[in-house]
């Protein structure tokens, strides 16, 4: 495994373009960026459902920001942003990524996840190509991915940076079909990537079709709380803003051809989240304070229930962390206790946002039931 690279010092002059920006890490990320370095940022975003200019208020406003509505599909955009703003660094973070999505609809995230990624990458090597010996060496291109591509693990091990790809939903193979894309790009072009692995983050401004929100405000709501299958899948959960620093940290001093796997040591059932978020809630929001629970409801736990599972649901992923731990110095701030809480009361105090990015796009709804189509 390769040491890091000396670590490139963000300027006031740099440009960073990160794609997927009005999403959930891909905001968050952008408020770190501003928060804690000088760079210049173009975010750029489809607005697909998942992505709202709501998640980005207060931000959009910044003389320091640009956003642009842009598909990463789009080779003619895409060049023009490239030639416009000249970046030092692009952060992919923009994809289709809810596994339910992806069994109803597997179209949109090959479009996304598998175009888009392949046209950012032609983009970006041609223009790598033509800069000078100082901007090619400061010029990144990080993706940003997920442990699904790795497949399911068993009751023990870990994911390592070096574990076989074996994605089992239409969602996890079309990330690792951009992972390869991205290798490849470097092997073959010399485009100077990094790629990052995550485990499910959680935190701020996250869709609420995703299990931690969903289930945050279908108890305020007084409705049924559901788990799939037994609950007993395990996850290995991620604060938003500790993946968020782990991707800075891999963009200024990782190596580039290098992947880094960013995980939380936070293994959890399912069932085990469900019951942690109803304790958390009890005390928070007591069921006796909460006109919308059915009568006779003296817990959110009462609101558990058992639905059909996932079609191919994995059963466990985990992941080690040590590399970027080691060569990077990363660490986690948060704690699983401290960052759910601190969810928790972010969405009992931002009901506007979830009111306006929930309109019109999602009410809760139980996706992700296609099943293959019998043969004749």
């Amino acid at each position: 495994m390769s040491h890091a690279s000396p670590a490139v010092v963000p300027t006031a002059s740099d440009v960073w373009c990160v794609t997927g920006g009005a999403g959930f890490i891909g905001s968050n990320f952008v408020r770190q960026l501003l928060a804690d370095t000088p760079v210049r940022i173009v975010i750029i975003d489809k607005l697909t459902y998942a992505g709202s200019l709501d998640s980005l208020a207060g931000v959009t406003s910044d003389p320091r920001v640009a956003f642009v509505r842009a598909d990463i599909a789009d080779r003619e955009a895409m060049s023009g942003i490239f030639r416009d703003h000249r970046p030092a660094a692009l952060v992919n973070f923009a994809a289709e990524t809810h596994v339910d999505r992806s069994i109803d609809g597997p179209a949109a995230f090959v479009q996304t996840n598998l175009v888009g990624t392949f046209t950012l990458l032609d983009v970006a090597r041609g223009y790598y190509d033509a800069l000078d010996a100082p901007g090619r060496d400061r010029f990144r291109f990080l993706h940003v991915s997920t442990d699904e591509v790795y497949g399911s693990l068993g009751p023990e091990g870990l994911f390592s940076e070096t574990t076989p790809y074996a994605p089992n939903s239409p969602y996890s193979a079309t990330k690792a079909g951009a992972d390869h894309l991205v290798r490849a790009y470097h092997h073959t072009y010399g485009l100077p990537v990094v790629i990052t692995n995550c485990s499910n983050n959680y935190g701020p401004y996250q869709f609420p079709e995703k299990l931690i929100p969903l289930t945050i405000l279908q108890a305020l709501g007084g409705r049924q709380l559901p788990i799939y299958g037994t609950g007993a899948n395990v996850r290995d959960w991620l604060h938003v803003e500790d993946h968020c620093s782990g991707i800075r940290l891999a963009l200024l001093a990782g190596t580039p051809g290098e992947k880094y796997n960013i995980g939380g040591g936070n293994e959890r059932t399912n069932l085990q989240v469900v019951e942690h978020i109803c304790a958390l809630l009890d005390r928070i929001v007591p069921p006796e304070t909460n006109p919308r629970l059915p009568d006779g409801v003296a817990t959110y736990q009462a609101l558990k229930t058992f639905v059909q599972d996932r079609p191919g649901h994995d059963a466990r992923y985990a992941i080690d962390s040590s590399l970027i731990r080691r060569e990077l110095r990363w660490t986690a701030k948060f704690d699983f206790g401290s960052g759910l809480e601190q969810t928790v009361r972010w969405y009992l105090d931002n009901p506007g946002w979830c009111d306006a990015v929930r309109a019109g796009r999602y009410s809760g709804e139980r996706l992700g039931l296609s099943m293959p189509t019998a043969r004749s």
